[in-house]
């Protein structure tokens, strides 16, 4: 370590590239950011962005191989679990009450840039 600064790990990197480049991505669509890197006890949420009327959390998933599902796969039952949770929190502690909904962006390589797939309200609370 040198100077106190110690270099970032390389996933670390490509995730905040991957979160950069989605955030640009969503705000081209029409979002617009309210707040980043929310974290709880419980959880974190990526992205928070306002749809019109809707808070929307967004979670940003990177993967630059394909052989376990992709980056989409990667948002199983537990992983939606803790964003549901981290969101219940958010909105309480904001004391936010509006529609909300959860959308995943998954960011895969694609021919030297950065490929986004938006999926919209992609799971419910259930």
């Amino acid at each position: 370590m040198l100077f106190g600064k110690e270099p970032k790990a390389g996933h670390l990197t490509a995730g905040q590239r991957a979160e950069d480049s989605a955030l640009a991505y969503l705000q081209a669509h029409g979002l617009a950011l309210v707040e980043r890197n929310y974290r709880c006890r419980g959880g974190e949420i990526d992205l928070i962005m306002r749809d019109g009327g809707k808070i929307v959390f967004v979670e940003v998933r990177f993967r630059s191989d394909q052989r376990f599902g992709g980056a989409l796969a990667s948002v199983g039952t537990h992983k939606q679990a803790r964003l549901i949770y981290a969101a219940r929190h958010y909105l309480a502690a904001k004391r936010i009450d509006r529609p909300a909904r959860f959308d995943v962006a998954a960011v895969s390589p694609d021919q030297g840039k950065l490929a986004i797939q938006w999926i919209k309200d992609a799971f419910q609370t259930g």
